[in-house]
């Protein structure tokens, strides 16, 4: 069975207007009933660095756990230590998620560090996330090539991935930040590490055109990826990558293929329905 992971945090991140506390707490109010695996619903973030993200420990206050769905969980992204430290000391957060992007000039762009001063943050917050009972979700950032020219190939990528999984993380997801990958590529990188890590969750938080979507969910679902990271109308993408063309997979899109390989989806249409309703007064 497929792993929906919903992301508002992605779609909201960098949205040109501010949406206030309350229609976000409104909407993933509405997205907790639907049914989804994991909602990634906010980031413990400098406030400078991402301004909409600043009210994300108000917008968890107001969240109802009670009427969510029983199997749905919640994900917050960290870029520090210091942001694990807040995100753990809240029980309704069972995972947090870090970008690790491979790309150097990316990672300090995105997180102020260099890869290196990164992957020690990774050991830090992973020792947090154990000692709290959390578990750690790394995103590998620019996980199928880069726009700056930066040193890429598959084995940097399997590289790190390999270092990640030598500190047990159990959930790895890989990223086309910027939308270059290419069908093969995506063939090619998870037809080696999904049979290499037989106990690691690989997940795809693909970045696409409209028109690109469906290559790219293919591919990792033919090797083999279940987990898939989408935002209703396909709506935001990185604003640290400064590319406003390449969104995110839409949902929709997720659930059209699921069907058509048979994939059984159990999830509440009638608030997924209000959900949509709801994303198109949001993102105007």
């Amino acid at each position: 069975m497929l792993q929906l992971v919903e992301c508002p945090r992605d779609a909201m991140q960098g949205w040109h207007h501010q949406i206030s506390t309350q229609q976000k707490i409104d909407y993933i109010n509405t997205l907790l009933k639907v049914g989804f695996h994991t909602i990634d619903f906010g980031s413990f973030v400098s406030p400078k660095a991402i301004p909409q993200m600043a009210d994300t420990e108000q917008v968890l206050a107001g969240l109802d756990l009670l009427s969510a769905s029983p199997k749905t969980r919640l994900l917050a992204i960290v870029a520090n230590l210091r942001g694990a430290a807040t995100a753990v000391m809240h029980d309704a957060i069972q995972y947090l998620g870090f970008p690790f992007s491979i790309s150097e000039t990316f990672q300090l762009r995105n997180t102020n560090k260099t890869i290196q001063a990164s992957m020690e943050e990774v050991l830090a917050i992973q020792e947090l996330c154990l000692k709290n009972k959390k578990q750690l979700v790394i995103y590998i950032s620019m996980g199928f090539g880069n726009p700056y020219g930066d040193p890429y190939d598959a084995e940097i990528a399997m590289k790190w991935i390999d270092e990640m999984v030598k500190l047990n993380i159990g959930i790895i997801s890989l990223a086309d930040t910027v939308g270059v990958a290419k069908a093969g590529d995506i063939h090619y990188l998870y037809s080696h590490v999904i049979p290499a890590y037989p106990n690691i969750e690989f997940g795809a938080h693909f970045h696409a055109t409209p028109d690109a979507w469906r290559e790219k969910v293919a591919a990792a679902y033919q090797e083999g990826c279940r987990r898939f990271d989408s935002t209703i109308k396909g709506y935001g993408g990185c604003p640290m990558a400064k590319d406003d063309l390449v969104g995110n997979i839409a949902t929709e899109h997720i659930l059209t293929f699921a069907q058509e390989q048979g994939e059984a989806i159990d999830l509440n249409i009638r608030e997924l329905e209000r959900a949509i309703a709801q994303a198109a007064t949001i993102f105007i």
